[in-house]
């Protein structure tokens, strides 16, 4: 018996992976996250298998639905939305899962800022603009962000910044960002990637809140903050100059 640890993708269903899709169908449990996981990823469950939102589960009756399977011998598909890499809590389930002795693998998926990024149609890592995205989020009703890993801290580095589980800390992100990146700094906030629903409000530092605030978008959102994001001049990257040395037949 297998615990399968399932990143769904950012919401379209065709994002999800072949690899989970496999475990889906092959598990008599499946285990979802509510509303994040669309339903026709759950519909690759087997005919008669067991199907339960864990939305408003604690972990100990997530748990305890592990061990049930366990005890059956049946594998388990745990599907969360998004990357498992990042606010996931696959963290918590799997320190548990050790300590029971089940066995568990983890399968990726696509994290939602790829899909924002894919929904712009753009690189967010542009020649001599930006070569670092750091991933973040502010705290509202969750878990304390750590010392030094507060936006004005991130933002020095002048890299660009996709923060997540934020839209409603739109006004905090913007008083903290403006200082450093400046007013008139690009700002992308991308609702519901991927989903039919997708929609993408542009602005800058010093107008995206009140844009927000008349969309009425207030979840599902993910906030992008750059310079890349305006798509201004750049040069061409190196990997492609007619100046490099092609003599080992590599690309990257």
């Amino acid at each position: 018996m297998i615990v399968h640890f399932i990143g769904a993708g950012p919401g379209a269903a065709d994002l999800l992976t072949l690899r989970g899709r496999d475990h889906i169908h092959n598990s008599p449990v499946c285990l979802y996250a509510g509303s994040l996981v669309p339903e026709a990823i759950l519909c690759h469950a087997p005919t008669g298998a067991r199907v339960v939102d864990t939305a408003e589960m604690t972990l100990d009756q997530i748990l305890q639905e592990i061990i049930e399977a366990h005890s059956k011998n049946l594998d388990v598909a745990r599907v969360h939305s998004g990357d498992l890499s990042i606010w996931s809590t696959m963290a918590e389930q799997t320190r548990r899962l050790q300590e029971l002795g089940i066995a568990y693998d983890v399968t990726p998926g696509v994290p939602s800022f790829a899909a924002a990024a894919a929904a712009l149609s753009q690189e967010l890592t542009l020649p001599n603009v930006a070569q670092t995205v750091i991933l973040t989020r502010t705290s509202t009703r969750s878990t304390p962000m750590p010392r030094g890993e507060d936006l004005a801290t991130l933002g020095r580095t002048g890299a660009t910044l996709a923060i997540h589980l934020s839209i409603m800390n739109v006004k905090y992100v913007t008083s903290e960002l403006s200082p450093i990146y400046g007013a008139d700094c690009p700002v992308v906030v991308v609702f519901r990637a991927s989903w039919p629903d997708e929609r993408i409000l542009r602005g800058t530092l010093s107008t995206i809140g009140g844009i927000v605030k008349s969309s009425g978008v207030d979840r599902n959102a993910l906030i992008l903050v750059g310079r890349s994001l305006s798509v201004p001049t750049f040069g061409e990257s190196y990997l492609y100059s007619p100046g490099r040395d092609r003599s080992d037949g590599t690309e990257g």
